[in-house]
């Protein structure tokens, strides 16, 4: 696992940097910043994703709860994230390394010039052996540009880097078996209904998300074939326990049919601009043999996309088979159909299957 990988992403929550509002704690940033140092000691390029800002922002406003309006949790994370990725640095100049400060909006990674940007720097950073930094941008989020929450950032991170694997540390051990055991669940091969009736929410007074969050972010990775691993952030051994080959936390294997790099950007769409319904003929040959969508199969669209917008494709019950680029706009798709029967709407190298491991 860890041994083997090349780059990876560790997301670190608000638990596990902070000891109550507005207290950063500085003692564990310096063994977190000690234990990355060996990882690329190891040739092994670490991006982190950081939690905090928030919090931090909170105890210099002199909030005792995580304020409910956007304006004020704006306020907090402007004031919050100067001292953070300060205290990041100071972290690493023991080590004689330097970071990088990347602030993303969901936006970013939408748009496909900008996707393709933060990848550019991102390789940039990491050639010069510099340690990228992602936090969410909260200062100028609203609530449909924001991811939610870090973890949601920290797998979508994964995807665009190409990274091997994912770690999330929070301040709890793993995926708890609450229901039987009682005991953390060592290996996912498949994330399940029954693994997802294990997670619960937060209800810390600096966090969100909570193991429902970490689960739907690992669904995210697992589609572009890269493992995680929920964790402790408290541990302080806890990358060398993993280099020695010990199981600690919940490792989620990676999908045996990962999405191609190229395609990534459109696996990770979230807010497509129409739907596709198409015939069950069509539906086995996108699925089953890895064609491309014809105007033939098309029986309806909804939405209102331009040719080289993203779409989902839906199978005659609904189910959303695939996200895939739009050769043609919706007017065109709606009135001209018959005359684009055996035309290719979205071609294979441009389409990718949301379910593949089915």
């Amino acid at each position: 696992m860890l041994a083997h990988s090349k780059r990876v992403v560790i997301k670190l929550g608000t638990g596990v940097l902070t000891s109550g509002i507005g207290n950063l704690d500085t003692a564990r940033i310096a063994a977190l910043c000690s234990q990355i140092n060996t990882l690329r000691e190891r040739e092994i390029e670490v991006i982190v994703v950081s939690s905090g800002a928030v919090g931090l922002g909170m105890g210099k406003l002199l909030l005792e709860k995580r304020p409910k309006d956007l304006a004020t949790l704006q306020a907090c994370a402007a004031v919050g994230q100067s001292i953070l990725i300060n205290n990041w640095q100071q972290g690493f100049d023991p080590h004689g390394l330097t970071v990088a400060q990347i602030l993303l909006t969901r936006e970013d990674l939408r748009a496909k010039h900008r996707h393709n940007a933060v990848f550019n720097t991102i390789e940039r950073l990491l050639a010069n052996g510099i340690v990228p930094i992602v936090n969410e941008n909260d200062t100028v989020s609203a609530a449909e540009i924001k991811f939610g929450d870090n973890d949601t950032l920290s797998a979508l991170v994964a995807s665009v880097a190409n990274a091997d694997m994912l770690f999330i540390l929070s301040n709890i051990p793993g995926l708890i078996d609450m229901e039987g055991t009682g005991e953390v669940v060592p290996i996912v091969n498949a994330i399940t209904p029954e693994i997802e009736a294990m997670a619960q929410g937060t209800n810390q007074t600096t966090s969100v998300g909570g193991m429902i969050s970490k689960i739907s972010a690992a669904k995210i990775a697992h589609r572009a074939g890269c493992s995680v691993l929920i964790g402790s952030g408290s541990d302080p051994e806890l990358f060398d326990k993993l280099l020695a080959g010990e199981r600690v936390g919940t490792y989620f294997a990676p999908s045996e049919v990962p999405v191609k790099s190229h395609k990534r950007w459109i696996a990770i769409q979230d807010h497509t601009h129409g739907s596709i319904t198409i015939d069950a003929g069509a539906a086995e040959a996108i699925v089953e043999r890895g064609k491309s969508l014809l105007a033939a199969g098309i029986t309806s669209c909804v939405g209102d996309f331009e040719g080289g917008d993203v779409v989902q494709i839906c199978a005659p019950d609904g189910q959303v088979l695939a996200h895939g680029i739009a050769n043609y706009n919706i007017e065109r798709m709606s009135s001209a159909r018959p005359e684009l029967e055996d035309n290719v709407v979205i071609h294979r190298d441009h389409l990718v299957l949301l379910h593949p491991d089915a």
